[in-house]
């Protein structure tokens, strides 16, 4: 990872420059999980970009919000510094409107991760901002003792009992960038069914992630294999929305099932 920005002090273009992305392939993360192809899951990781502007013809300028689905399957994530620096470089251009500076960022994406990425980008303020909530029951107040040198799935267990489907959550995660080691904060859903999973284990689960160095996308891919393994879920979905930081928030799924996720705004983002 010696050639993407992160962690070092980088100049900001503010022209065009879709040469400052950066791509990171998935497959490093994966060989360490023993993730091949086929995968166990399907999913998408969901950017928001909250800082996208660029100039009309004439020199107003223009402010937009960005919604970025990059396919489970894509070769490659985007290293998260780069992206910022991309959508930064548009800020000093004159465009015709929206629908150019989306189709020009629909194919620089599509082009360095290797698949094709979907996007919404809207202009103006939105006419409401009221908060989401996820669904299923919360975790954070369970009285559970936690370690943090290492992630434990050796907590992670169920309990007797008949065939359930449930959704669980937490607002306790946290991990660390494998670049900077700065935190990152975010939010867990886990949406199952199967015998009933041990509610203290899996939020032991999750706090042990506290000083754990990795991207979003393999903290999620992770847990998921984690969990099916050693809950022997029938079915699962797990589901990180992450703080933004830089302006972007990145929000993993994984999932065996053909459901899609909402795009949820929490407390925090």
């Amino acid at each position: 990872m010696s050639d993407i920005p992160l962690g070092r002090e980088t100049a900001y273009p503010d022209t065009y420059a879709p040469d400052v992305l950066a791509p990171i392939p998935r497959a490093d993360a994966r060989a360490t999980l023993g993730i091949s192809d086929p995968l166990p899951f399907d999913g998408v990781d969901i950017w928001n970009a909250w800082e996208l502007t660029w100039l009309a013809p004439g020199g107003r300028p223009v402010t937009a919000t960005l919604e970025i689905h990059v396919p489970a399957t894509s070769t490659n994530i985007v290293e998260s510094k780069s992206l910022k620096l991309y959508l930064n470089s548009f800020s000093m251009t004159e465009y015709d409107g929206p629908a150019a500076i989306e189709s020009l960022i629909r194919t620089d994406l599509s082009s360095v991760t290797g698949a094709p990425v979907s996007l919404d980008l809207q202009t103006g303020a939105p006419q409401a901002s009221n908060l989401d909530t996820l669904p299923g029951h919360c975790l954070d107040e369970l009285e559970v003792t936690c370690q943090f040198d290492h992630v434990d799935p050796a907590t992670l267990g169920t309990k007797d009992g008949g065939i359930v489907e449930e959704t669980l959550h937490t607002h306790l995660l946290r991990s660390l960038c494998p670049v900077t080691s700065q935190p990152d904060f975010g939010s867990l859903l886990v949406a199952y069914r199967g015998r009933p999973i041990n509610r203290e284990g899996l939020l032991q689960y999750v706090a042990s992630f506290r000083r754990h160095n990795d991207f979003h996308e393999a903290c999620v891919e992770r847990m998921f294999v984690d969990i099916r393994e050693r809950c022997s879920c029938e079915h699962l979905s797990v589901y990180a929305r992450y703080n933004r930081r830089g302006g972007i928030d990145i929000n993993p799924w994984r999932s065996d099932t053909s459901t899609t996720p909402k795009n949820l705004r929490l407390w925090r983002q």
